[in-house]
């Protein structure tokens, strides 16, 4: 690998510019010095030399919690996420159909909840686009999924057909199904689906890597490596593109946990591990989903949902795993030394998840496998020292924890008033002693870290002038910089990468802007102008 030498820069470390450091050399991907450029230019004689004009350097994002795969396949079809209503989905699906003509299934997705009345599409409006093709797309976080008449006769689905333990079909007031499938539902429709081909996914995966490296981002936890929730199986196509030299991405696979299964998959999931580590990738991380999203009521929360009156549904939500299995099964897996990736989003589930982690600790020891809870949108007040007692870091989606429409309209209303109190409890979580790690979930929302730092910071969406959402709860620029580096890192296990320091990986991110004297207000406006992976240069405005 060559040498290389970025010179005239301002260079992040400890929550400041570092006085003195105007230079970055690297060899093999390593960095070999900081300092002047007098210093530092003998080390690497024969560098390319890159004058970066004043620019600032940060360590090379890392998302904790992000689905390359599948947003990548969503890219290169049926692309919803640009869609901001009804009409702009139509629209897309409508150019979509034209330019891949046929009779063949219509599959992408990636559209908002907020983009349709009660958060929730039909299937009249799909069939005035799409009349003869099947469609199935689901929306962006992968919990329901949109899908045309032509679909819902293929699969059989009608008043008569039940909802499944793990699902919901949306229907009419005369029990006829309308058009949406949530969670477990979604499976009625997408085993008839075609699988993605190889090329497919390897495409897709190409497509996303280069995305997230414009982002700043060198480093990710793929949060679903396995056969589940529709999304096909990954591990094959990041170990050729380890072995071709294509991913220059670090990446950890999370091993998908089959949740209609028990224990005995363990032993697959060993083998899985040890073939990926044979190829030289980290799959020791297992994910399990303990429960859904509040949108959809499929959250598991301690106090019962509202309903449009204001008043107790009895709805709970639901638990993928009974909790006495959840703590078996994680006790399990930690005995393994897999790190548990739990996605718990409603307040039971996250104690749930913690209790689980605890009978762990109780029976093995501290193995120090660090484990880590994703989603956490509400953490009851008891469970937030948790955290830190039991070295549980807390893997938060910070593009969330604003007053946009999705949380407006569709959760707020439906939450009890000390839910709503208790979301993304960033702050609270920090001054407990906890650990942050941040991811976007993409293509659930958007994967720029620099608008997750952005909303960690303002407690709003970028470009929005609106009230904060519990702005108690804001964090400073440098802690919001810290979880998307050094958390992240933490849990991908590539401390060396969360900063930048002499002897570790040459993974840096230069931005245009100063983040740390510029209006927090403004943060979003902030551009990643180079992406550096391992002293390999894999992005360039």
């Amino acid at each position: 690998m060559p040498e290389l030498l970025l010179t005239n820069v301002h260079v992040y470390g400890d929550g400041s510019w570092r006085e003195g450091v105007d230079s970055i050399a690297v060899r093999d991907g390593v960095v070999v010095g900081l300092g002047t450029h007098g210093e530092v230019v003998g080390l690497v004689p024969s560098a390319e030399v890159v004058d970066l004009a004043g620019a600032w350097v940060l360590p090379g994002f890392q998302d904790a919690h992000v689905h390359p795969v599948q947003a990548g396949l969503e890219m290169n079809a049926c692309d919803l996420t640009a869609a901001e209503d009804l009409d702009g989905c139509l629209a897309a699906i409508a150019a979509y159909t034209q330019a891949v003509p046929g009779d063949g299934w219509v599959v992408g997705g990636g559209w908002s909840m907020h983009a349709f009345p009660g958060g929730v599409p039909t299937a009249a409006s799909l069939d005035r686009i799409v009349p003869d093709r099947p469609v199935f797309l689901p929306n962006r976080d992968h919990h329901s999924a949109w899908v045309n008449t032509t679909a819902l006769e293929l699969a059989g689905i009608t008043a008569a057909t039940p909802d499944p333990a793990d699902g919901r079909i949306e229907r009419d007031d005369r029990g006829e199904p309308t058009g949406a499938l949530h969670e477990g539902a979604m499976g009625l429709v997408g085993r008839l689906v075609p699988p993605p081909t190889g090329a497919d996914i390897a495409g897709a995966l190409q497509t996303a890597q280069a995305y997230l490296h414009s982002r700043g981002i060198t480093a990710w936890q793929d949060a679903l490596v396995g056969d589940g929730l529709g999304m096909p199986d990954s591990l094959d196509t990041y170990l050729a593109a380890q072995q071709d030299g294509t991913l220059t991405a670090t990446v950890v696979g999370a091993l998908w946990w089959d949740r209609d299964r028990g224990e005995e998959q363990i032993a697959e999931l060993v083998e899985r591990r040890a073939r990926a580590r044979a190829a030289g990738l980290d799959a020791g991380s297992v994910k399990i989903m303990q429960d859904g999203v509040c949108e959809t009521f499929t959250a598991a929360v301690v106090e019962a949902y509202l309903g449009p009156d204001g008043q107790s549904t009895g709805n709970h939500g639901l638990s993928f795993i009974e909790p006495a299995d959840l703590a078996r099964y994680v006790q399990q897996l930690d005995a393994e030394d897999f790190q548990v990736h739990v996605h718990a989003l409603g307040d039971r589930a996250v104690r749930d998840s913690l209790d689980a982690i605890e009978h762990a600790i109780a029976v093995n020891g501290r193995r120090g496998n660090r484990h880590h809870l994703a989603h956490i949108q509400i953490v009851r007040d008891e469970d937030v020292p948790r955290f830190a007692e039991l070295d549980v870091t807390a893997n938060a989606q910070p593009l969330w924890a604003c007053l946009d429409d999705q949380m407006t309209d569709l959760t707020l209303p439906f939450l009890s008033t000390g839910a709503r109190e208790r979301q993304y409890v960033f702050r609270s979580l920090v001054d407990a002693g906890a650990r942050l790690a941040f991811g976007s979930d993409w293509p659930v929302s958007a994967p720029d870290p620099l608008h997750g730092i952005h909303v960690a910071v303002n407690r709003v969406a970028p470009g929005e002038d609106a009230d904060p959402l519990l702005p108690e709860q804001c964090l400073t620029v440098t802690e919001a910089i810290d979880a998307y580096t050094r958390g992240s890192a933490f849990v991908n296990r590539r401390e060396a990468a969360g900063t930048i320091e002499v002897g570790g990986p040459a993974d840096l991110a230069v931005i245009d802007a100063d983040i740390l004297a510029i209006d927090p207000r403004a943060i979003a406006t902030i551009r990643v102008t180079r992406t550096y992976a391992r002293g390999r240069s894999v992005h360039v405005t």
